[in-house]
């Protein structure tokens, strides 16, 4: 069969992706391995936006693994994306509750403040300065074909769209190469935004030349592709802090029981482990997993017969076991809000004197360090 140019085209596309990813996986395989051995090499940057408070989306997608960089004696820099709030929404809604809110979450499950950086963007001007440069570096059209903002376009119903969410991929990249981080976390859809960010320090350094020294001024920013499996939030959607699908780590554990009861699933008794065929179902038994309560078939196996009702006590049970700790230590941090913002406040001192070191070197390289 001849294909014709269009799914020629796509085809080719298809398989250029798939290559792409391939590469990124076996890359980040080799860095895991690197962080073991040469912890100091790398400073990892993730980024959370304060849309909403912290569900169990967040902690097995990125939180989990926080605590585990930062004890492997890795740079750990947790962002509070702050102005990516304002990106596709009209207004802020309870921002500094959201901020400390996400600040606390980040402390209950492990962050040491006094070994990680946390810090909200919006304190660090210099690090934002930096989108003046960067955004001669990429063009309106590579802009328009980053996925994000192409599936924000698609969405917006004819309405416009605002000049930050189309320069969002850029700001992200000001985020990441500000602070000089050379190991970010993030899933596959994510890729193409490190990619740009990459593709930014490189033609930075080719049309600015290098700085004192020959050295580039910016590190190349590499993925560390996330392991966790996609969780699906309770009506068996997406999960989505928008949507209130979610399990969020500050809930109670009767909150957690009675979000769990109502939980889609199916009408089958017998309980089995089959994400294709039935993805409420094994949604449920992977998150009992992941809370400790067995491999999902081994779980599916116990409940055997007991339908939904057994299925969802077991998850209801595990999930709460598992979650009991973070909740705990979460409440004594929730309590003192004045810790909270000194721990915020640091963070940002901190990200500000690192920020300006860099636009110093982007300003020599720019000759502009009149």
């Amino acid at each position: 069969m001849t294909l014709t140019s269009t799914a020629g085209e796509d085809a080719l596309a298809n398989a250029t992706n798939e290559a792409s990813l391939a590469r990124s996986i076996a890359r980040s395989q080799e860095i895991r391995a690197d962080l073991v051995v040469n912890p100091g090499r790398y400073r990892m940057l993730t980024g959370v936006r304060p849309t909403g408070h912290m569900h169990l989306g967040h902690y097995f997608g990125t939180m989990h693994s926080w605590k585990t960089i930062q004890d492997m004696g890795i740079d750990t820099w947790i962002l509070v994306a702050d102005y990516q709030v304002i990106t596709d929404r009209d207004a802020l809604g309870p921002l500094r509750e959201r901020v400390l809110s996400l600040v606390a979450d980040t402390l209950a499950v492990g962050v040491d403040p006094q070994r990680s950086t946390v810090f909200a963007h919006s304190a660090v001007p210099a690090a934002n300065q930096l989108m003046l440069p960067f955004l001669s570096l990429v063009t309106e059209a590579e802009l328009h074909r980053n996925p994000t903002v192409k599936a924000e376009l698609e969405a917006t119903d004819g309405r416009a769209m605002s000049g930050l969410l189309l320069t969002y991929p850029v700001h992200q990249a000001a985020d990441i190469l500000f602070c000089q981080a050379n190991l970010v976390p993030v899933g596959k859809d994510q890729l193409p935004h490190l990619e740009q960010a990459r593709l930014i320090a490189q033609r930075f350094d080719k049309r600015y030349g290098r700085a004192v020294k020959d050295h580039p001024v910016f590190r190349r920013p590499e993925a560390l592709l996330s392991e966790a499996p996609l969780l699906l939030g309770l009506d068996g959607e997406k999960m989505s802090k928008s949507r209130r699908n979610t399990i969020e780590l500050r809930m109670s554990a009767d909150e957690t029981a009675r979000l769990l009861r109502k939980a889609k699933t199916d009408s089958e008794r017998v309980i089995t482990y089959n994400p294709a065929d039935r993805p409420e179902v094994s949604n449920l038994l992977m998150l009992a997993s992941l809370c400790g309560a067995g491999t999902p078939r081994e779980i599916a196996e116990r409940v055997g017969d007991g339908g939904a009702g057994t299925l969802k006590k077991v998850t209801t049970e595990a999930v709460n076991e598992f979650l009991a700790p973070v909740r705990a230590r979460r409440t004594e941090l929730a309590a003192n809000e004045d810790y909270l913002v000194e721990v915020l406040h640091a963070g940002n001192e901190r990200a500000r004197e690192v920020a300006g070191q860099t636009l110093d070197a982007v300003r020599a390289a720019m000759h502009m360090n009149y």
